[in-house]
C-alpha cells in the first residue's frame, strides 16, 4: 500500500509529453543548415554559471554517513539561487564575503518519540528527525545580505532530497559555503539536467483512413498527433500535431496501416529541448546559453581582425 502511494504521489510530480512537463523549455530553429546542432551541442550549458556547495565545515557528525561522502551528497543538491546576483570568489579566498558566497547550515539530531506505540516498528512513528531532508538546510546570512537581498529566499531547490539517516542520538551539524561556478569545472555545477534536439516529425497519410482503421491509426501515435473527424457520417483520420509524435513506429506492427502512412523528418527544422534542475528558469537559460555563445563568436572574430594580413 505504501508503495502504490509513493508511485501515485511520482505521478503527481512528473507530468509526461513535452508541452506538460514541469522545467523543460522547448524552442525550435526552422531552416538552419545542418551542421547548426554542433555549436549547440558543443556548448552544451556547461559555462551557464550556478550557486552549488563548495566548503563544508563538520562540526558534527555521528551518523553513519562519512564526513566525506556527506560534504558529497551536500554538494549535488541544486540551490535556488541567482548566481547573477553574486561574483566568482578570488582563487585562494577561504572565508567568502556577502557577495561571493551563500552560506548554509544543516543542525538536525534525533530522538525517540515517547508516544510511539510499544509494538509500533515504523522508524516514522518510534523516531523524531530520523531522515535528514535538503529542507532542514537554512540560509544563514553573511555580512549585510539581509539587506542586499531583503526579498530572498535562498533554499535547495527540492525540500525533499534525502541527505541521510538517523537514530537516537545522532546528529548532523554542518555549515556550508555555496559559492557561483560553471559544469565545465564540476558537474554540481551543470544548470541542466538533460538538453537534447530532435529533428520536427512530418507524417503524411498517402490514402484516406476510415472508421475502425481510423480508430486503430490514432492509437498507434502518441495522443493529439491523430484526430478523427465525421465526415457525411464516416471518421476519417487527419493529422493533428506531427510534433507530438515520439517515433514509437507502432504504425508499422499492423499490416493494414503500414503503407497508408509515410514517416519521415523535416531535415532542416531542430527542436531544442532543456530541463533545468530548477536553479534557474529553462528560458533564462537557453538565453544565457545564447549570450554565451555569442561571445564566443565574437571573440573569434576579434581574434581574426587582430591576425595581420600577409
Amino acid at each position: 500500500m505504501a508503495a502504490k502511494r509513493r508511485t501515485d504521489e511520482m505521478r503527481d510530480r512528473v507530468v509526461l509529453g513535452e508541452f506538460g512537463v514541469r522545467n523543460v523549455h522547448t524552442t525550435d530553429f526552422p531552416g538552419n543548415y545542418p551542421g547548426y546542432e554542433d555549436a549547440w551541442d558543443q556548448l552544451r550549458f556547461e559555462e551557464v554559471p550556478t550557486m552549488a556547495v563548495e566548503k563544508v565545515f563538520v562540526y558534527n557528525n555521528t551518523s553513519i554517513v562519512q564526513d566525506e561522502i556527506l560534504a558529497h551528497r551536500l554538494g549535488l543538491i541544486p540551490i535556488r539561487a541567482d548566481p547573477r546576483l553574486f561574483e566568482y570568489r578570488n582563487q585562494g579566498d577561504e572565508e567568502g564575503t556577502e557577495i561571493d558566497t551563500l552560506q548554509f547550515q544543516l543542525k538536525i539530531k534525533c530522538s525517540r518519540n515517547p508516544q510511539a506505540a510499544k509494538e509500533s516498528s515504523d522508524p516514522n512513528e518510534l523516531y523524531f528527525n530520523h531522515k535528514v531532508y535538503s529542507k532542514h538546510m537554512t540560509w544563514v546570512p553573511l555580512g549585510n545580505q539581509t539587506d542586499l537581498f531583503p526579498d530572498a529566499d535562498f533554499r535547495p531547490v527540492h525540500d525533499d532530497i534525502l541527505i541521510a539517516l538517523l537514530r537516537p542520538g545522532q546528529e548532523i551539524d554542518v555549515l556550508m559555503h555555496c559559492v557561483k561556478g560553471i559544469g565545465k569545472d564540476h558537474a554540481k555545477f551543470s544548470p541542466v539536467a538533460t538538453a537534447s534536439y530532435r529533428l520536427l516529425p512530418d507524417i503524411t497519410l498517402l490514402e484516406p483512413v476510415e472508421d475502425e482503421a481510423a480508430e486503430m491509426l490514432q492509437k498507434c501515435f502518441s495522443p493529439g498527433v491523430i484526430e478523427i473527424q465525421n465526415i457525411k457520417g464516416k471518421k476519417v483520420a487527419r493529422v493533428a500535431n506531427a510534433r507530438l509524435d515520439t517515433f514509437s513506429r507502432e504504425v508499422f506492427r499492423h499490416e493494414g496501416l503500414k503503407n497508408l502512412v509515410r514517416l519521415a523528418r523535416v531535415r532542416n527544422h531542430f527542436i531544442f529541448s532543456v530541463e533545468s534542475t530548477g536553479i534557474l528558469p529553462p528560458d533564462v537559460l537557453v538565453s544565457e546559453a545564447i549570450k554565451i555563445l555569442m561571445g564566443k563568436c565574437q571573440r573569434f572574430l576579434n581574434e581574426l581582425d587582430s591576425v595581420p594580413m600577409e
